[in-house]
């Protein structure tokens, strides 16, 4: 099983990813900013292709070791249609949510995070593009909802069978 867990940033990606890790028996966590790491001196329009492709590369080798994977990224239907694409040949339930809380929560500090001012606008430009919502998948407000809760209702959702319809990114 793939878990591809969209959202802006600052929308609990990392959060709900690490629990459900934690939930989940045999699943790693590929948080595709994290590959970035490898590249940071490419200017970031660049990078975001090569880094979709790096997770790609990664999931297949953990899915071949018997694991499931969670992708965390902003993942717009562009970004999410090359993962399925290139996953098509393995057969695999793959489910997409979105972290959509309001957009006023969003741009709050939480915990000992302080957001950048580069990372605000970029919050912008996410809402502004819809990556929080963007039209397929299940989107989940997570606003006032505890990390057990949204994680609950992701559970509920891959229990339901709920799996991403490729014809949805068509």
């Amino acid at each position: 099983m793939i878990i591809l867990i969209n959202g802006s940033i600052n929308s609990g990606k990392t959060t709900i990813s690490k629990a459900l890790v934690k939930r989940l028996k045999r699943t790693a966590h590929i948080e595709v900013d994290n590959l970035r790491e490898f590249i940071d001196n490419v200017p970031l329009d660049e990078a975001i292709s090569i880094n979709i492709e790096n997770a790609i590369l990664v999931a297949k080798n953990l899915i071949e070791h018997k694991f499931d994977v969670i992708i965390s990224y902003p993942l717009n239907k562009q970004r999410t249609r090359k993962i399925v694409e290139a996953l098509k040949e393995i057969s695999i339930e793959i489910y997409y949510f979105s972290l959509s809380p309001k957009f006023e929560k969003a741009l709050t500090n939480r915990g000992k995070r302080k957001l950048t001012k580069w990372e605000i606008e970029r919050i912008k430009y996410h809402y502004d593009k819809g990556v929080n919502n963007p039209g397929f998948g299940i989107v989940i407000d997570n606003t006032n909802q505890t990390v057990e809760e949204t994680v609950n209702e992701i559970m509920d959702n891959i229990s339901r069978g709920l799996v991403l319809d490729s014809k949805m990114l068509n």
